[in-house]
């Protein structure tokens, strides 16, 4: 299938075993592709996992829907992160989040080599895995605002230097433009100036500066810069002279910056940009590494979250002993209507109310699934467009 009609999106569902589990794979498979590929399928295994009391499953069902908003509201923050550090190659951002080193979209090789991980520190039989992934998840979710924070901080403090070294010539910096030899230095009666005279009139500053005021240095005046709309001048003069001479520029529309040549700060203000600049690279190759390994680490716990779901609902649903199929659906993007209808007609018989509740929104005491998304099988979306690009 072409890009163009791959879903970033995936329905993970389950129905019960019929004869066999293998059985209503088949069917479902069968149905789906038997319209044109509806969807492309793939079975989502699920160990055995010990089951507690009735009670101890609702509970989870409950606990199980808030971590799951949980752990959503983390991979999507790592993922947007990501794609505000790398900043100006946003397209590289979805290379970058994988999960195993495998890309969101072929989520069904995704979810094989994923499996059940041990590293989650529980045995594969047991229903208490989520205080672990909460625990490992909570971490990434700490370890990412402080490590925001103190980037954020750095990529801030260069911009407000950046921007100091932009802007209009009444107020950017100079470091990077005035040289020693623009000036007349440690003199007691001499002094020189910067003035910005906009293009439009730099033929009158020629005829005019050296008038403008008694005691102008003859023939003083350079143009050191330009900018889109005026030149930076330099222009030497009694230090007497100076009031005089900056009330008459005005009238001209000459400005006089006010500005003495201090090199000791303009140093240290080019030191701290190349330092802040120099930090903001050193720290970006790590951030990223880091962003790329915890945005697997946080995928993966919020798949075993949606597995935990798919098992605790499927239980619930469909009773004991143990007997379901889960498998993961990637919907095309045309046909996800037909393909809504054709689950329903493969699956209605395992609810006498569902075709009340598909057609009339009433609450159903016992159920607290939002309306729009109850069907008669277990559901659950997990939707892989993580970025909201702004």
């Amino acid at each position: 299938q072409d890009k163009g009609t791959k879903m970033t999106e995936f329905w993970l569902i389950s129905a019960p075993g019929e004869k066999t589990c293998q059985q209503t794979w088949e069917k479902l498979h069968a149905a789906t592709t038997k319209h044109n590929n509806l969807s492309t399928n793939s079975k989502f295994n699920i160990p055995d996992l010990k089951v507690g009391t009735l009670d101890v499953l609702v509970g989870l069902s409950d606990e199980l829907a808030k971590l799951d908003a949980f752990v959503e509201s983390v991979v999507k923050k790592v993922a947007q992160y990501m794609a505000d550090v790398l900043e100006d190659s946003k397209d590289k951002v979805q290379e970058n989040l994988l999960a195993n080193g495998g890309n969101l979209f072929t989520f069904q090789k995704l979810w094989h080599s994923v499996k059940w991980q041990a590293k989650h520190e529980f045995s594969s039989s047991s229903l208490d895995v989520f205080p672990f992934l909460f625990k490992g998840v909570n971490q990434i979710d700490n370890d990412l605002k402080a490590r925001a924070s103190a980037y954020n901080n750095l990529k801030g403090n260069l911009q407000n230097l950046e921007r100091k070294n932009a802007g209009s010539l009444l107020t950017r910096s100079l470091a990077d433009i005035v040289k020693k030899e623009d000036f007349v230095l440690d003199s007691e009666y001499l002094v020189t100036l910067l003035v910005i005279v906009p293009k439009v009139n730099y033929n009158d500053w020629v005829k005019q500066y050296e008038t403008l005021a008694e005691m102008v240095v003859p023939r003083s005046s350079n143009v050191l810069f330009e900018d889109q709309d005026s030149y930076l001048c330099n222009v030497t003069l009694f230090r007497k002279a100076v009031d005089d001479f900056k009330h008459k520029a005005r009238e001209y529309k000459f400005m006089v910056r006010d500005f003495q040549y201090k090199e000791e700060e303009m140093k240290a203000d080019k030191e701290e940009m190349n330092r802040l600049s120099t930090d903001k690279k050193k720290q970006f190759g790590p951030l990223v590494r880091w962003l790329k390994v915890n945005f697997s680490e946080a995928f993966i716990a919020w798949i075993h979250v949606k597995a935990l779901r798919v098992f605790v609902e499927s239980v619930l649903r469909y009773g004991l002993p143990v007997n379901f199929q889960a498998m993961l659906l990637q919907p095309n993007k045309k046909t996800m209507k037909k393909l809504r209808e054709v689950l329903y007609d493969l699956y209605k018989h395992l609810d006498s109310s569902a075709a009340a509740i598909i057609d009339a929104s009433m609450d159903i005491p016992g159920l607290n699934l939002s309306q729009q998304e109850y069907y008669p099988y277990v559901y659950y979306k997990i939707d892989c467009n993580l970025l909201e690009f702004k």
